[in-house]
């Protein structure tokens, strides 16, 4: 039986009709095993229905096990994947958003998958070689041809973001922030203003709650909560937009981060954790 743990934090809505709860899981470090399959069921079984992952993840096995695991998916459960990122097979990382590399990921990803249309869909990176107009309407011509629901836009900086509003609706911007890493502020100030769900990846990442425990001692009682959950809970007070997507491949840590989503987190510990934390 699925328990509402995620949607105790509320939900939001993405691109008109995609209704997640304000945490997502992230699985860039999913493997083939028992133990991340056991994740991937577990945060279903918590009300995690927003799963993010991109077909460079473990070299296609996030998506591959993801497809495995859970489809047939659950009713309500979102998908979101990403193309753009390319890997050598000396492991060096460079980026391709041609039309035609994006179409071939996109139906790589569809068979990992196990869909027939990827609900939300991110151009991982702006190739510097290929104009963004290229990029964004080949993947406007995908969500015509129904293999795409939503487009969204991944590590992009404002500028962009308004560039790639004249070529596609973006529903989604995916950055990193955290509680101390903010320096994608203006970004989430824009995707508030004008209804754009921002998916914050690495939530967790370089947070200074345990730098300053003696602090923040009194905040850690109060709420009875782990230095992440105090980070992520003050994730979820920041913007109603904002989603923060931890990964994990332990189900004691991923039950830890849900239940953040259960701390009623005042504005004045929210405003002392941002001071002392960033």
């Amino acid at each position: 039986m699925q328990s509402n743990t995620a949607a105790a934090a509320g939900t939001i809505t993405i691109g008109g009709d995609l209704i997640v709860n304000r945490q997502g899981l992230g699985t860039n470090r999913i493997r083939d095993n028992e133990e991340s399959r056991a994740v991937l069921r577990r945060a279903v079984e918590l009300g995690v229905n927003l799963i993010d992952t991109a077909d460079v993840y473990t070299e296609t096995l996030s998506e591959q096990v993801i497809g495995e695991t859970l489809a047939p998916y659950p009713s309500g459960v979102v998908i979101a994947t990403k193309a753009g990122i390319t890997i050598s097979p000396s492991g060096e990382h460079g980026v391709n958003a041609s039309p035609e590399y994006l179409r071939r990921s996109v139906e790589g990803s569809l068979k990992r998958l196990k869909l027939d249309r990827i609900a939300l869909y991110f151009l991982h990176r702006v190739d510097p070689k290929v104009p963004l107009r290229e990029s964004l309407t080949a993947l406007r011509e995908l969500q015509e041809q129904g293999k795409l629901r939503h487009v969204g836009l991944s590590s992009v900086s404002l500028a962009q973001i308004e560039e790639a509003r004249q070529y596609v609706e973006v529903a989604a911007v995916e950055n990193v922030y955290s509680l101390s890493e903010r320096q994608h502020d203006e970004v989430l100030a824009y995707c508030e203003r004008e209804g754009i769900a921002f998916l914050a990846y690495y939530p967790l990442r370089r947070t200074r709650v345990n730098e300053h425990a003696r602090e923040l001692e009194p905040l850690l009682r109060r709420y009875s909560a782990t230095p992440a959950q105090l980070a992520l809970a003050w994730l979820l007070h920041r913007s109603p937009v904002l989603v923060p997507i931890p990964g994990t491949l332990s189900i004691a840590h991923l039950e830890e981060n849900v239940a953040a989503a259960r701390i009623p987190l005042s504005a004045d510990d929210a405003r002392t954790l941002a001071r002392v934390a960033r």
